[in-house]
């Protein structure tokens, strides 16, 4: 079975990206209308906190910059209560600029560092 481009460039990503328990990767995903966020702990294999935009009321009427700002901030706040300050942060296959960049500076204004 041959790879896409975007899956070998997801995998080259991979190999190089892992957390752990005191420094979880912080994963984003983008998709058309909605942004998550997961902070994983690669070595248990355990999501340890989760946000999404998904179902939210109060970001229905926002654009997409916005939902990733809210999420960046809800991932953080989430990543406190579970007593974690430092991440790894994995984009995927995005470029850092828009959305990604938004949800990533928004984490780090509320505390996340990387």
């Amino acid at each position: 079975m041959k790879l896409t481009t975007e899956q070998l460039k997801r995998k080259r990503i991979r190999a190089r990206i892992s957390g752990t328990a005191q420094r979880p990767r912080l994963s984003v995903h983008i998709s058309n209308r909605q942004i998550t966020a997961q902070l994983i702990d690669d070595l248990a294999a355990r999501t340890l906190a989760y946000a999404t935009s998904t179902g939210e009321k109060s970001l229905e009427k926002k654009n997409m910059t916005q939902k990733a700002q809210w999420v960046g901030k809800t991932i953080a706040e989430a990543g406190k209560t579970k007593k974690v300050t430092e991440v790894v942060f994995d984009r995927g296959t995005h470029i850092y600029h828009g959305r990604v960049k938004a949800l990533a500076e928004a984490a780090r204004e509320n505390g996340l560092k990387f």
